[in-house]
């Protein structure tokens, strides 16, 4: 294959559990039917990957033929859900093999599913999961707090077209995301980025392009 017919990844968005919890909106922006597919994030981006870090609390295999693991990750702002299994090996594998607590970046593809009575969903299908330490999660709360501003600082412009649909899809107010994300920085000073066991993390953060 050439270098010209390699698909170009989409950007993994940093998002705080919180928003990412609020968003159920999901959209293609070409009929084609290989086209991706993103969530509108309420602070006006679309999504089509994630970037999060937080603490495993805990795992479960709630497969009944076959191995399917469901972790809940939460952040200083929520608990994301990631389900991983035989078309997710390398992060079903992960989640099999870690012990919680443990802190873990992922990165993955949100989904949403809609429930008998209506209400929506989301999750994330993890593409890969690694280990990290109480440092990188403390940098990823910091950029992901940076990030969130920024996308809220852009909400006004006439030509933020996502802003616009996420006015359209949430009647949510924005201000909360901002004061989700200063909170976020505060939960940082009084834990003190404690440990939370163990020296062999792996420190290296698998910093998507964003």
């Amino acid at each position: 294959m050439s270098s010209q017919e390699v698909p170009t990844r989409e950007v993994a968005r940093r998002v705080f559990a919180e928003e990412f919890n609020d968003a159920s909106y999901t959209f293609k922006e070409s009929d084609d039917e290989r086209a991706p597919v993103y969530l509108l994030l309420p602070s006006g981006e679309k999504a089509n990957r994630i970037f999060f870090v937080g603490t495993l609390t805990e795992k479960e295999d709630v497969g009944e033929d076959n191995e399917y693991w469901r972790g809940r990750i939460v952040d200083p702002t929520g608990t994301f859900f990631v389900y991983a299994g035989q078309y997710q090996p390398e992060a079903a594998s992960t989640l099999r093999d870690l012990e919680a607590p443990a802190y873990v970046s992922v990165v993955g593809k949100p989904r949403t599913y809609e429930t008998d009575d209506g209400s929506v969903n989301v999750s994330v299908r993890p593409e890969s999961i690694s280990v990290v330490d109480a440092a990188t999660r403390d940098r990823w709360v910091v950029e992901t707090a940076q990030r969130t501003v920024e996308r809220l600082e852009r909400f006004d412009d006439e030509g933020n077209e996502y802003a616009r649909m996420a006015r359209e899809e949430y009647d949510l107010p924005t201000d909360r995301y901002k004061s989700m994300a200063v909170s976020a920085l505060e939960s940082l000073d009084e834990s003190g980025g404690d440990e939370l066991g163990g020296d062999d993390a792996d420190t290296a953060s698998p910093e998507p392009s964003t």
